[in-house]
């Protein structure tokens, strides 16, 4: 025996599908803002451990500098030379300076 199902067995079977559909939307709307706060925080830890990598950089620098300024009597001298303007006996330090004629003017 062939029997057809009838026009209600179909709209119960639609009105399942739409119910499930909107349930499926709903918890999607739902979990959205947690979704964007997510992505929010993934954004912000990739900028964090850039500023890291730029700051052990940075620290990795430094330490060398001062490991050099701590063993090599030549690097001593060459910041002396450069930041504070000393010189050997008998040497001539020659300064260059801009002159205020040729400085940028701020028109």
């Amino acid at each position: 025996m062939n029997v057809q199902p009838g026009i209600w067995h179909k709209l119960t079977r639609l009105a399942m599908g739409l119910i499930l559909l909107a349930l499926l939307l709903l918890i999607g709307v739902w979990y959205l803002p947690l979704i964007r706060t997510n992505e929010r925080y993934r954004q912000e830890l990739l900028r964090l451990d850039a500023q890291i990598q730029r700051e052990e950089e940075t620290a990795r620098q430094l330490k060398n500098s001062i490991e050099a300024l701590r063993t090599d009597p030549r690097a001593v001298e060459r910041l002396a030379r450069e930041r504070l303007g000393y010189a050997r006996p008998g040497e001539t330090v020659i300064r260059f300076e801009a002159s205020p004629t040729n400085a940028p003017s701020g028109h």
